[in-house]
């Protein structure tokens, strides 16, 4: 797994990056680049990670983020990078 985009939007709540994070972490997941935002009381956190350590698959990883997702009640989507920039090279 190499340079992946993870984005996270959402009602915010206490604990958002901390549950993101620790999984990242427990995983050999670097974080390369992070942003956050709250709007209205919107949750929205876009990241940039390395998982060259990581012995799972991007599937497992995507799967994985998306549950934790449903028990914070936000929305997890897990990009690769090469796919989100030719989306967005439009």
């Amino acid at each position: 797994m190499k340079k992946t985009v993870i984005t996270v939007v959402g009602k915010d709540s206490v604990g958002i990056i901390a549950k993101v994070c620790t999984y990242l972490s427990e995983n050999q997941i670097n974080i390369l680049d992070i942003s956050q935002t709250i709007v209205d009381g919107f949750f929205h956190m876009m990241m940039v990670v390395d998982g060259d350590q990581t012995e799972k698959r991007f599937t497992e990883i995507s799967e994985d983020l998306e549950k934790i997702g449903q028990e914070i009640s936000c929305v997890i989507h897990v990009q690769r990078e090469e796919i989100f920039d030719m989306m967005h090279r439009l």
